[in-house]
C-alpha cells in the first residue's frame, strides 16, 4: 500500500509555522524520545501484510503552537511469511499533525539483506537463504522536524526455497512456453552482426562472414559481468559479458539452395568457410534497459573464436611430437576449436569451452591411409573415430582461391607427406581439449590445456574451491560407452588469484599441472578415482594393447589409458555440475543405445524397450551423482547414486520409470546441467538444479525442455532391483542406488520449439535473469519447406510458414522481480 496521510476533520488549508533554526538529522531525531504523549493522535490507516520503506512526507495540523505539537503516528504492518528468493514487499503509513515527516525503514534482526527504497513507505528485498524458518524483523521509524519520532516493527518469517511456479504442460508447439508469471525476450540469434558495418543477417543463405556474427547450434553459454567503466564485475546485473559455444550447423538454412556437394565434394570455397566460420565460440556485450536485454552490435568486447583463430598449446603435450603439424612444426601452437558443447568456468573469470564431436570433421579413408601408419597410430586412430572417407562437411575437398592457404587442407588427416610437419596427420591430436578464453581481453589466443586430457569433452565444471586444497574440474566424454574424468590440478588454490589481471597466466599456474583420474563405480555404492599417469598400473610402455611412451602420450591418448585401466563404462556422460552449497557432483548420462540387458550395471542399470520404437536400451537416460571421500576435490573414492531416471510417466514404475514421475515432470534424454549461481538464494543452503533434454525418444508427446529441482543429496534414497529383459526374453537383474522420488520437487519450467534442443543456461549474479539456449530448431526440414519457424514464430502466430528458423538465445524474467525458478 502507498503512504497515506490521514488528517483531523475540520483541517483548513494555510501557512505552517516553520522553525527557523537548522533541522536535525533524522539519526538525531531517532535519537529522541518517540514521544512527549502518552497518546499519540491521528487516525492511522491499515497497511498491508509484509512492509514497504521510509519517505519524506508533507503533514499539517490547524494548531501552530509547537508546544502541541505531536509525535508521527506510523504502522508496518502485520506480521507475514515468504519463501527465499521472492520479492518481499514491506508498507508503511505515518500521520503526523504537522511539518515534514522524515521516515525511513531499517533492519533489526535476521540474516541481512539489502533493502531497495528504505528511504520510502513502501522497501523491498529479496528473501535470503535459510534452511528454516527464519525471522527477519524491521523497524519503521518516522520523525518531525521537532524532534518527535515515533516507530513500528514487523515480523516476516522467510521459510526455505520452493519451486514458484506451475509446471509448464508438455507440448509441440513452436514457441517457448514458459510459466504463468513469467516473461521472456529474445537477445540473440544465429547470424547476428556483432561488429560495426556489417549488414543485418537477411536469413535466406545469401549472408556471408560469419567470423562477425553470431555462429549457429548455439549450446553452454555464461554471463560474465561488466561495471560502467567496462571492467570486470562479478556483481553486475545490468551489463556483461555472454559466452556461448556454437557447436555445429543447420547447414540447409546456410545457404540458399542448401549445400552443395557436401557428402562428397568438391565443395565451393564461399560455402565451406561460411560453414567452418559458424562453428567456435562467440562473446557479445549485453545490457538491460527499460525494454528488457539487447546486445551490443558495435562492443569492443565483441568476438568470434572460430576453427581458423590461432591458439596455444598448454601443458604436458605442449612441444611433443604427437602435434606437430605442417602449421605448428615445433607443436606449440593450433588453429581454432570446433565442435563445442558444454563448458566451465573459472573463479579467476575464464570460461572454458570444450570440444566435444571433432573426429568427424577430418578426412581420412583408412583403406588408403592405414598402410602408411603404424599399428600403434591406427589403434589410436580407431579408438577416437578418425575415419571418415570425407569428413562431414569435405571441408577438406575445397580448391582454395589462394594456393597458400591451408585452412581447407587441415581437415585431411592423411598422412600423404614425407613426415608429420610436411602434412596435417596429427591435426586431429590438436582438437579434444578444453579451450580456456579471457572474456575480456580479445587480443589473447585461446589456449588449449592439455592437462586435462584428449577425448569427446563435453563439459568441463569445477568443484569447489577452498584455499590450501587442490581444486578439481569434472568432464564427460559424450559418446555411448565412454567415461567420467576428474583432473585435479597440482596447485594449492590461493583465493588471491580469483582477481587477478593476467587471467590466463592464472590458468597455467592451475591448468597445465596436475593429475587426471577416471572413474570406477563399484556395485556398493563407492568409487575409486584411477589416476592416468605414465609408469602406473597399466598405463605403461609395454602394455599390449597400446604402449604408451610418456605422459604427453598418455594425455593425447587417454581413452586408450582408461580402457585398460578398468573405468565404468557409461551411458553418455554428457554435462557436469555441482552443487555449490555442499560440492557433490552430477552428471547427465542421456542415453545409450547399445546399452544391451547383458551389458547393464549398478550405475548404468536399464535396458529396455520404450514404444513405439523396437530398440532396447538405455532409451531415456538418467542423472547420477557422487559425493567425494571427505568432501573434498583432492579424494580419490567417493559414494554415489543415481538422482532421477528419465522416463515417461506411463512407463513401467518397477523398471523404467524408477524415479516415480509425474506428467510434471516426466522427460526423457536429459543433457544440460547446472546448479544456481551461489551469488543468489537458487544457490544457496539448499541450491535449484537446472536439467534441459537433447531428445528423440519423447519428442512424439513433447518438444525438448527445462526443468528445475531441488535434488536432495547423495544417499537420500535407497537401493533398488531392476530388471533388464533382452528381445530374446532372457532377463538380467542388478542393484542399484537410487535417490529419494523428486516428486513435486522436480517440475517443468518450459518447453521449447518444434525439434529444438534446450541447451546452455545461466543467470545474472542476482539471479533474477535467466538466459537460455535454444538450438537447431527445425533441423529436420529443408530450405523451401522449414519444419519451425522459429522465433519469429515466437512473438508472430501468422509468421510465413517459409521463415527460415534459427539457433537463438532467449531471456526470462519473473514479472515481479523475484530470483527466476523460486
Amino acid at each position: 500500500m502507498s503512504e497515506m496521510l490521514e488528517l483531523e476533520s475540520g483541517y483548513t488549508d494555510g501557512d505552517i509555522d516553520t522553525n527557523p533554526t537548522s533541522n536535525l538529522s533524522l539519526g538525531e531525531l531517532i535519537d529522541h524520545r518517540y514521544s512527549r504523549r502518552d497518546t499519540l493522535k491521528g487516525g492511522v490507516s491499515a497497511a498491508a501484510i509484509a512492509v514497504f520503506g521510509g519517505a519524506v512526507l508533507a503533514a499539517c495540523d490547524d494548531n501552530d503552537d509547537e508546544s502541541e505539537n505531536s509525535a508521527p503516528v506510523v504502522t508496518a504492518g502485520s506480521s507475514g511469511s515468504s519463501a527465499s528468493g521472492r520479492v518481499v514487499t514491506l508498507t508503511s503509513t505515518v500521520t503526523d499533525d504537522g511539518g515534514t515527516v522524515t521516515s525511513a525503514w531499517t533492519q533489526v534482526s535476521g540474516p541481512t539483506v539489502t533493502l531497495t527504497n528504505a528511504n520510502t513507505a513502501t522497501a523491498t528485498f529479496i528473501a535470503p537463504a535459510v534452511d528454516a524458518a527464519t525471522p527477519l524483523v524491521f523497524r519503521y521509524v518516522a520523525a518531525d522536524p521537532q524532534g518527535q519520532s515515533s516507530s513500528a516493527e514487523t515480523t516476516v518469517n522467510v521459510t526455505p526455497a520452493a519451486l514458484g511456479f506451475t509446471a509448464v504442460a508438455k507440448n509441440r508447439n513452436d514457441v517457448v512456453t514458459i510459466p504463468t508469471g513469467y516473461s521472456i525476450g529474445l537477445l540473440t540469434r544465429v547470424g547476428d552482426p556483432i561488429a560495426e558495418g556489417v549488414a543485418a543477417y537477411a536469413n535466406n543463405g545469401t549472408d556471408t562472414n560469419f567470423a562477425n556474427r553470431i555462429g549457429d547450434h548455439g549450446d553452454a553459454l555464461y554471463y560474465f559481468g561488466l561495471n560502467a567503466d567496462g571492467a570486470r564485475d562479478d556483481n553486475s546485473n545490468t551489463r556483461g559479458l555472454l559466452m556461448q559455444n556454437h557447436e555445429n550447423l543447420n547447414v540447409q538454412y546456410l545457404h540458399a539452395n542448401g549445400p552443395t556437394n557436401v557428402s562428397s565434394g568438391p565443395r565451393p570455397e564461399a560455402e565451406a568457410i561460411k560453414e567452418i566460420e559458424a562453428h567456435g565460440v562467440s562473446t557479445v556485450e549485453v545490457v538491460q534497459g527499460t525494454g528488457g536485454w539487447a546486445y551490443v552490435q558495435n562492443s569492443d568486447f565483441n568476438r568470434r573464436v572460430t576453427p581458423n583463430t590461432p591458439t596455444e598449446m598448454r601443458g604436458p603435450a605442449r612441444g611433443n611430437a604427437l602435434l606437430v603439424t605442417a602449421y605448428s612444426p615445433d607443436a606449440t601452437v593450433g588453429r581454432g576449436t570446433i565442435n563445442n558443447c558444454a563448458n566451465g568456468a573459472t573463479p579467476w573469470a575464464t570460461l572454458l569451452t570444450c570440444e566435444e564431436n571433432w573426429a568427424g570433421y577430418f578426412r581420412r579413408p583408412t583403406e588408403a591411409d592405414n598402410p602408411r601408419r603404424s599399428a600403434k597410430e591406427v589403434t589410436a586412430l580407431t579408438r577416437y573415430g578418425v575415419r571418415s572417407t570425407n569428413g562431414n562437411y569435405a571441408w577438406a575437398s575445397v580448391t582454395p582461391s589462394d594456393a597458400s592457404s591451408t585452412v581447407f587442407r587441415k581437415w585431411d588427416a592423411q598422412a600423404t607427406g614425407s613426415s608429420a610437419a610436411t602434412d596435417y596427420r596429427n591435426e586431429p591430436n590438436q582438437y579434444g581439449w578444453v579451450v580456456e578464453i579471457d572474456p575480456f581481453d580479445r587480443a589473447r589466443a585461446p589456449r588449449k590445456r592439455t592437462a586435462l586430457g584428449r577425448f569427446n569433452h563435453e563439459g568441463c565444471w569445477p568443484g569447489l574451491f577452498e584455499a590450501g586444497v587442490r581444486p578439481a574440474f569434472y568432464m564427460g566424454d559424450d559418446a555411448q560407452n565412454e567415461y567420467l574424468y576428474k583432473f585435479v590440478s597440482a596447485t594449492p588454490w590461493d583465493a588471491a588469484d580469483a582477481t587477478a589481471t593476467d587471467r590466463l597466466a592464472i590458468g597455467d599456474k592451475y591448468l597445465d599441472n596436475g593429475t587426471l583420474y577416471v572413474a570406477r563405480f563399484n556395485a556398493d555404492g563407492s568409487g575409486q578415482w584411477v589416476p592416468l599417469v605414465f609408469g602406473q598400473g597399466t598405463v605403461t610402455s609395454t602394455n599390449t594393447t597400446y604402449p604408451f611412451a610418456d605422459q604427453a602420450d598418455v594425455l593425447v591418448h587417454c581413452r586408450i589409458a582408461a580402457d585398460v585401466s578398468g573405468a565404468t563404462r557409461m551411458d553418455r556422460p554428457e554435462w557436469t555440475a555441482v552443487n555449490p552449497a555442499n560440492g557433490e557432483m552430477y552428471l547427465t548420462l542421456t542415453n545409450n543405445s547399445s546399452r544391451t540387458a547383458a551389458l547393464v550395471d549398478p550405475a548404468n542399470p536399464r535396458s529396455y524397450q520404450d514404444a513405439p520404437s523396437t530398440s532396447r536400451g538405455n532409451r531415456n537416460g538418467h542423472i547420477l551423482r557422487l559425493r567425494e571421500a571427505g568432501d573434498t576435490t583432492e579424494a580419490t573414492s567417493f559414494t554415489w547414486d543415481i538422482y532421477v531416471f528419465a522416463a515417461g510417466s506411463d512407463l513401467d514404475p518397477t523398471n523404467i520409470n524408477l524415479s516415480a514421475l509425474t506428467a510434471d515432470n516426466d522427460h526423457s534424454s536429459p543433457d544440460g546441467l547446472w546448479f544456481g549461481r551461489p551469488s543468489n538464494a537458487s544457490g544457496q543452503v539448499n541450491p535449484l538444479l537446472w536439467i534441459q533434454t537433447d531428445d528423440g525418444a519423447f519428442t512424439d508427446v513433447t518438444n525438448n525442455q527445462m526443468l528445475a529441482a531441488f535434488p536432495g543429496s547423495v544417499g537420500d534414497g535407497g537401493t533398488r532391483s531392476v530388471t533388464s529383459t533382452a528381445a530374446d526374453g532372457t532377463t538380467n537383474t542388478v542393484t542399484t542406488r537410487i535417490g529419494a522420488a523428486p516428486g513435486t520437487n522436480l517440475r517443468r519450467f518450459l518447453v521449447g520449439p518444434v525439434e529444438c534442443e534446450i541447451t546452455g543456461v545461466d543467470t545474472t549474479p542476482d539471479g533474477r535473469t535467466l538466459f537460455v539456449g535454444i538450438q537447431h530448431p527445425g533441423e529436420g526440414g529443408t530450405p523451401t519447406e522449414p519444419t519451425s519457424n522459429w522465433p519469429d514464430s515466437q512473438s508472430n502466430a501468422e509468421v510465413a510458414e517459409t521463415v527460415r528458423p534459427r539457433s537463438g538465445v532467449v531471456f526470462i524474467v519473473k514479472n515481479d522481480g523475484g530470483v527466476v525458478g523460486l
